[in-house]
């Protein structure tokens, strides 16, 4: 794992940004680069060959896609809603989030689930879990789905509806969806049959985290559970295992870079303080004097 020797973020309520050191710390910045979504070419392209055997020639005719948005635009699309400077231990992870998420989005095989909203819905909200404003971290996410052209309502409706279902299942229950009806029956049956091969899938490691969730909100901690749930939803138990070991990893380096934050702003308004106390006394001593 990577290491650094400092922490930088925005400070509170300005727009400048500052340095925090700290020695010898883990940097979950860096550990985020192992979240990295795998993607594979958003452009289709076809090639038409011809060799011409007297002066052996060859011509090939490439055509690409090009109206799919690019990486910059969809975080160009992202400034515009919201502008307000972000403290970098929460910025750096939502530029890799939104990055994954364009690749993800934007991949031929494609298709939105609520599974995969509810991974990163889970996702966010552990990420931005004491941010200093409320409503600037519901002002975020509607900016980040919507710069993603979606609609960031859905996300949440969808992300709450699998949770409050979760909530009221058990280890076998949950995994006995195929065998009963229900709204959020008929979605995990969706899943499994264009996992299977009946559809359009594209598994990621948001995917893998709401599988995560559901199994957690469950109180599913079998580890026979999981392997249920995955082969009755047609997914490789081993992307999911390994996803959720990197996910869990993330989640520490998380915690370990907001305590560093908390620490950074704790000494910096003791030394404000300090400091205007020192002032107070100097004011003091003038007009007594």
């Amino acid at each position: 794992m990577a290491t650094i020797s400092s922490l930088s973020f925005t400070s509170l309520g300005q727009a400048s940004e500052r340095r925090v050191p700290v020695s010898a710390t883990q940097s979950f910045c860096s550990n985020f680069e192992g979240f990295r979504c795998r993607t594979s070419s958003i452009s289709d392209s076809s090639s038409l060959r011809t060799t011409n055997s007297s002066s052996r020639m060859v011509i090939q005719c490439m055509s690409t896609v090009t109206d799919l948005p690019t990486v910059s635009d969809t975080k160009l699309n992202f400034l515009k809603v919201y502008n307000r400077p972000i403290p970098s231990v929460y910025n750096t992870v939502l530029q890799e989030l939104i990055v994954q998420h364009h690749l993800i989005k934007y991949k031929s095989t494609y298709r939105y689930d609520a599974v995969f909203a509810l991974g990163f819905v889970t996702i966010y909200d552990q990420l931005m879990d004491g941010y200093p404003s409320d409503d600037d971290r519901v002002a975020i996410f509607r900016a980040y789905i919507q710069a993603l052209k979606e609609d960031p309502e859905t996300y949440r409706k969808d992300a709450e509806k699998l949770e409050e279902w979760a909530r009221s299942q058990n280890g076998s229950s949950l995994v006995e969806f195929q065998s009963r009806e229900g709204e959020v029956e008929s979605i995990l049956k969706d899943i499994s049959a264009r996992a299977g091969g009946a559809g359009s899938f594209s598994y990621s490691r948001f995917f893998a985290v709401g599988l995560f969730r559901i199994l957690e909100l469950a109180k599913a901690t079998e580890p026979t559970s999981l392997e249920k749930l995955c082969a009755g939803l047609n997914i490789n138990k081993r992307n999911v295992d390994r996803d959720l070991d990197v996910y869990r990893n993330l989640l520490s380096k998380l915690v370990q870079a907001k305590e560093l934050l908390k620490e950074y702003v704790s000494r910096e308004k003791k030394k404000r303080d300090e400091r205007a106390a020192e002032s107070q006394k100097a004011n003091e001593a003038v007009t007594n004097a």
